[in-house]
């Protein structure tokens, strides 16, 4: 094994050191593909200018793209490049400056109370959830981050399908960038951040990360794992 070379880090480093980057990187923290279009309008920048970026990002390795007909579609390469990104996003301070309309306010409170980080489920319902799934020993924390046998048995239970590989762990923590603490992430995190979305315990507000939690959703896990309302909304 070869020691880690630090130009590499280097210039893995430099692919988030641009703003227009870093933004189009955290756009697709949403786990969907966005075309070149969306995220030049997403991120204010001209046609030539982001596809310049997303040239580079794809060639770095952190995005993955395809064409369909005339359109240019990008997504986070895989789930570890998701993980550098949120991971870092963490580690960023806060904003020191408050929003400047209700609107930016609104939208960051809903990313804060609920979203979507890659493929599973974070912010405020994501780590109560995780905390919840602790509670009633679905879900160990102490020794590692590892689903128990009663919590395997759970997933079967609701019907979640677990698939497993050697490529990633069924379950694993990530930080969350806005609780500061850890939500479930893995196989497991996706998995019951598919079934949510597909039972309709949850739906996306508008066309980005942030979601909002049914009655039926707010009922279903109640039941299953004993989360109060106010504590889901």
């Amino acid at each position: 094994m070869h020691a880690p070379d630090g130009s590499r880090l280097a210039a893995l480093a430099a692919l988030l050191a641009d703003p227009t980057r870093a933004g189009v990187c955290l756009a697709l923290l949403d786990g969907r593909a966005w075309t070149a279009g969306e995220l030049a309008r997403h991120t204010g920048v001209g046609a030539s200018t982001i596809s310049a970026h997303l040239t580079r990002l794809t060639e770095g390795g952190l995005l993955a793209q395809e064409r369909q007909g005339r359109h240019r579609y990008v997504r986070l390469a895989d789930a570890g490049a998701a993980r550098l990104v949120e991971t870092l996003a963490s580690q960023a301070a806060p904003a020191a400056d408050p929003p400047r309309t209700l609107r930016t306010s609104r939208a960051n409170e809903a990313l804060a109370r609920a979203r979507t980080c890659y493929d599973h489920l974070a912010g405020r319902l994501g780590c109560a959830l995780t905390d919840a799934m602790t509670r009633r020993g679905l879900l160990r924390q102490d020794t590692g981050f590892a689903l128990t046998e009663d919590g395997l048995a759970w997933f079967g239970d609701h019907s979640i399908p677990l698939e497993r590989t050697r490529s990633r762990p069924l379950a694993r923590p990530c930080l969350d960038w806005t609780e500061r603490r850890t939500h479930l992430a893995g196989t497991a995190g996706a998995a019951l951040c598919a079934h949510a979305l597909d039972a309709r315990w949850l739906t996306r507000i508008g066309s980005g990360r942030a979601l909002r939690i049914t009655d039926r959703g707010a009922q279903a896990l109640g039941e299953a794992l004993g989360l109060d309302a106010d504590t889901l909304r």
